[in-house]
């Protein structure tokens, strides 16, 4: 009877004590992650209690600045003033566009994860890992942040806090791509040209953003030019309730791309490499002054950021790490070529880095795209585009449509070319960049922009460059029904639905992207699904057989291969 009573109260104590263990842990938690809004020292707090004014469909206008959808389906944006003045005005003139992305971005995430645990587990995880984000965002951004955040969508507040879901949505693309199993989530490209190497001898730089987060999250692209009350004006192409910069170019001429290279997993926050890219494009005007702030910056991935100068009439690399940060020269008189791994000296010993030119597509699109520059005598912005736009392999070769090792693969949320000497850029249309890519002259533009009124177009119509035919082709239209197929496969093998699909299906979806080693590996996963080995077999074998994108996913399907094998 004793030894029972021991028992139920050292169970009670126990209890208690582990009760008590778990509420200091998570009042310890959110005291850890909670990160408290700015305080804003913004001279003109009056912007919080002005209104937008419609002036017409489509068209806002709020003190000196305003939104408006141009007929060529590009959002455009002018804002001014110090960073909350600037943040607010963002705010208000684009608030139902920023919810509307936040839903596409949420809505990608939850297909993405579909399990609620592992949500709640990421959730948690990214909370604690940048619990000390703000620490390592200047002042003027943290407060254009949170002048945003205060507009926010009231539907994801289950996520946590306006202020620190924002700030956290702009480590998104730094966390996503350092945690990825692939360590990227898609593989950008670009290249600049200048001198011999172009029709004016001028510069040219062409790139093209394959962020992919669902096709809603690229419907509604945002040309952003911003007048701040320091540094100097500039153009960017980004999101409603992004103010990092991932493509971009000021007034002086100076652009910015970024390019995500292989990382480490991080081991605390940093300054998200947006803001960095953001900083060069408000703050310097040639290679040496992009070079000394992205010095100054910690980041916690790796990235290329892409630097043209008008000023330095050429391009270079900044190659930045975690741990470091270099300048590349290219080796070539008068071109780059940037995709998704390093080139310097520094790293040509670099066991992360010769592991990302091994296995990725990185390496196989620079060598792609070295031979469509050098196909070319000199370079035009139509040439640009046209390299931009191409779907094939190296040597022309057909590698079916979608395949990372495209320079487009047809899922890029924007394609851009700047020719920075005359302040001039053509920004891609829907799909992809297939659509006209529409021209702006930033001297025009910063000209006309400030108080605009009366809703009309200020690109330049005589300059864009016309839609690529292929988006009106059969080809075009097998792939977006191809893409359909695509996840209607890949949601039932996710969650082990049983179907089945007659033979006439089978024959289209092939039919649809035949060349695609994808179409293959997803019908040997079907048919491996549906206990039917020898099928599997052969639709494996035939993926391996075609040009595959990365050695993890030739690696993935003779795992597969082998388990059949084994059992057969």
């Amino acid at each position: 009877m004793n030894t029972l009573k021991r028992l139920f109260r050292w169970l009670f104590y126990t209890f208690f004590v582990v009760t008590d263990l778990v509420f200091i842990f998570l009042a310890w938690f959110i005291i850890t992650v909670t990160i408290k809004n700015p305080v804003v020292e913004s001279r003109d707090m009056a912007i919080v209690g002005k209104e937008r004014t419609m002036k017409a469909a489509d068209f806002y206008t709020l003190s000196n600045s305003w939104i408006k959808k141009s007929e060529t389906g590009l959002w455009e944006i002018y804002v001014e003033g110090d960073g909350f003045e600037r943040g607010v005005t963002e705010g208000k003139l684009n608030r139902e566009l920023a919810e509307k992305q936040e839903v596409a971005f949420v809505d990608q995430l939850q297909k993405m994860i579909p399990s609620r645990a592992m949500l709640n587990y990421l959730k948690f995880f990214i909370g604690f890992f940048n619990r000390n984000i703000d620490q390592y965002v200047i002042q003027e951004y943290k407060e254009e942040i949170y002048g945003e955040s205060l507009y926010a969508s009231d539907k994801f507040d289950f996520i946590a806090p306006k202020y620190y879901r924002m700030l956290n949505y702009h480590a998104a693309h730094d966390i996503g791509h350092a945690l990825q199993d692939k360590n990227m989530t898609v593989g950008c490209t670009a290249f600049g040209a200048w001198g011999d190497k172009t029709d004016d001898s001028t510069l040219i730089i062409g790139r093209n953003f394959d962020f992919y987060v669902g096709d809603a999250f690229a419907e509604d692209k945002l040309i952003n030019f911003v007048k701040p009350e320091k540094g100097y004006k500039f153009m960017m192409i980004s999101w409603a309730g992004m103010i990092g910069a991932v493509s971009g170019m000021n007034e002086k001429g100076l652009t910015v791309t970024l390019n995500a290279s292989k990382s480490e997993i991080p081991t605390s926050a940093a300054t998200p490499i947006s803001l960095v890219a953001r900083e060069i494009l408000q703050y310097a005007k040639n290679i040496n002054e992009a070079l000394e702030i992205a010095k100054k910056r910690k980041t916690f991935v790796s990235e290329s950021l892409l630097i043209g100068s008008a000023e330095d009439k050429r391009t270079t690399t900044i190659e930045k790490t975690p741990s470091r940060t270099e300048l590349f020269e290219s080796p070539e008189p008068d071109y780059i070529i940037c995709a998704n791994h390093y080139q310097g000296k520094s790293f040509e010993a670099d066991k992360v880095n010769l592991e990302n030119i091994e296995k990725s597509s990185s390496y196989y699109r620079y060598k792609h795209l070295d031979q469509l520059i050098k196909a070319q005598p000199r370079i035009t912005v139509n040439d640009a585009a046209s390299i931009l736009r191409n779907r094939t392999g190296l040597d022309g070769r057909d590698i079916g449509m979608g395949n990372e090792k495209s320079l487009n693969q047809l899922i890029a949320h924007h394609s851009v070319i700047f020719k920075p000497e005359r302040l001039q850029v053509w920004i891609s249309t829907n799909p992809f960049q297939l659509g006209q890519y529409v021209c702006y002259d930033l001297k025009k533009i910063f000209a006309e922009a400030p108080g605009l009124a009366v809703k009309k177009e200020l690109y330049e119509k005589a300059l864009n460059i016309p839609a690529d035919p292929f988006m009106y082709s059969p080809e075009f239209a097998r792939f977006k029904a191809w893409k359909l197929m695509k996840e209607a496969f890949h949601i039932a093998h996710r969650k082990q639905i049983s179907y089945a699909v007659n033979e006439k299906n089978i024959n289209d979806f092939i039919r649809s992207n035949p060349e695609y080693w994808e179409t293959y590996a997803i019908l040997g996963d079907y048919y491996s699904d549906n206990k039917q080995p020898e099928l599997a077999m052969n639709y494996y074998s035939m993926a391996l057989d075609k040009e595959i994108t990365t050695v993890q996913d030739k690696e993935e399907i003779l795992k597969k291969v082998n388990k059949i094998g084994g059992g057969l």
